[in-house]
């Protein structure tokens, strides 16, 4: 299968948070652009996430442990790992890849991320 970014739909899953995310039987891929300051809350899931900064910066939560993630950076995150990621410094662009398949997603919805996020 071939993706052409521009024909797969937007899901905006928190407010200045826009995904995009076509999937197969068992994997799913998710372009993630954040307006600067956009936060995606304290959430976490069953599927294992991973991903790669394309461009921005994003000051990830992953469990305890903070960081500033850059182009080119990756991170895993095991299932049901609690994390959250705010765009630093402008707007920010990563690709996520999810197993298996995030339902919610593949139905256009979320189901894991809180509608706000107090801590900001």
């Amino acid at each position: 299968m071939f993706i052409n970014w521009n024909e797969i739909p937007v899901n905006e899953v928190a407010p200045g948070v826009r995904i995009k995310a076509p999937y197969g039987e068992n994997l799913m891929i998710s372009l993630l652009d954040m307006d600067e300051g956009a936060v995606v809350p304290l959430h976490h899931h069953p599927h294992e996430q991973g991903g790669i900064m394309i461009s921005g910066k994003m000051e990830l939560t992953i469990g305890d442990e903070t960081r500033t993630v850059t182009k080119d950076e990756a991170y895993l995150i095991g299932p049901n790992v609690p994390h959250r990621a705010v765009a630093v410094g402008g707007p920010a662009l990563a690709l996520d890849i999810f197993s298996p398949v995030r339902e919610d997603y593949a139905d256009l919805v979320n189901r894991y991320i809180p509608p706000s996020d107090d801590s900001r």
